[in-house]
């Protein structure tokens, strides 16, 4: 069995204003039904759905969707191009929670949380460069694994 995330889905309570914020950061969007928005990614799609939607497909009253601890994270090439990325998410509506700073393990991150509390981490990590053929990201420089 392949290790894979195929599809990450966000619950939005407000699906424009959502969508409006990833727009923003120069995202393009992706062909897809009513009721969905996504974005595709590297190996994956993004997508957001709205909360009600959301809950009623899991068959779950929405208030257990709530808020987990989970991040995602963005990895980028270099120290600038994270704090230009932590800028332009701030501009669209972001919350830093963090500002971007050097890390425990050598490495370059910050934290924001969207227009709906998804908390994404922007790092550089200069011990798993991005690949040159495709600017993937690939856990490497911590021994065999």
């Amino acid at each position: 069995m392949q290790q894979r995330i195929s599809l990450i889905t966000l619950g939005a309570r407000d699906m424009a204003r959502e969508a409006a914020f990833y727009d923003a950061l120069g995202w393009q969007r992706a062909n897809g039904p009513e009721g969905v928005i996504a974005y595709d990614l590297l190996g994956q799609t993004l997508g957001l759905f709205g909360l009600e939607d959301l809950a009623k497909d899991i068959g779950v009253p929405v208030e257990t969707l709530g808020h987990g601890a989970l991040t995602l994270a963005h990895n980028l090439g270099s120290r600038e191009e994270v704090d230009a990325l932590l800028a332009r998410a701030e501009a669209a509506g972001a919350k830093i929670l963090k500002p971007a700073q050097e890390v425990f393990w050598g490495g370059y991150h910050g934290y924001f949380a969207d227009p709906e509390g998804h908390i994404w981490e922007i790092a550089h990590n200069p011990f798993s460069p991005l690949r040159a053929e495709d600017g993937a990201f690939r856990w490497e420089g911590y021994g065999e694994g």
